[in-house]
């Protein structure tokens, strides 16, 4: 089985997609890898697609997100270059930019809630 699991952070907003009628959500993330004089950094081109792609995690995928994520691994030569592409299998956020994303909404008006019924006015015999 090929699944690898990673951590890193966005490189740029997602790109919602849809192919042959099925939700994709594209996006890069960049993995630290070495350390000193030896680290460098890791570009994985990720594929989110169906359901999850659909839902509300692409508004949290923006550029310098930090994410862990998992999936089937894959390589793609083009132009001389090999590139590491990532079918996700699972996304999760684990901070690093915004809790949510920013929305221009009208203010909601409250609505008026029923008074909680006060039980204790007389005291407790015992």
């Amino acid at each position: 089985m090929n699944v690898l699991s990673v951590t890193g952070n966005l490189g740029q907003d997602c790109r919602k997609n849809e192919v042959n009628g099925t939700a994709v959500c594209n996006f890069s993330v960049a993995v630290k890898a070495g350390f000193g004089q030896y680290e460098q950094t890791l570009w994985l081109d990720c594929a989110l697609w169906g359901k999850a792609a659909e839902g509300k995690l692409p508004d949290y995928l923006v550029k310098g997100q930090s994410v862990a994520v998992s999936g089937e691994l894959s390589t793609q030569e083009k132009d001389g270059k090999t590139y590491l592409k990532l079918r996700c299998n699972n996304v999760d956020l684990i901070g690093g930019k915004a809790d949510a994303p920013v929305q221009q909404s009208q203010p909601e008006q409250k609505k008026a809630e029923p008074e909680p019924a006060d039980d204790f006015d007389q005291d407790i015999p015992f």
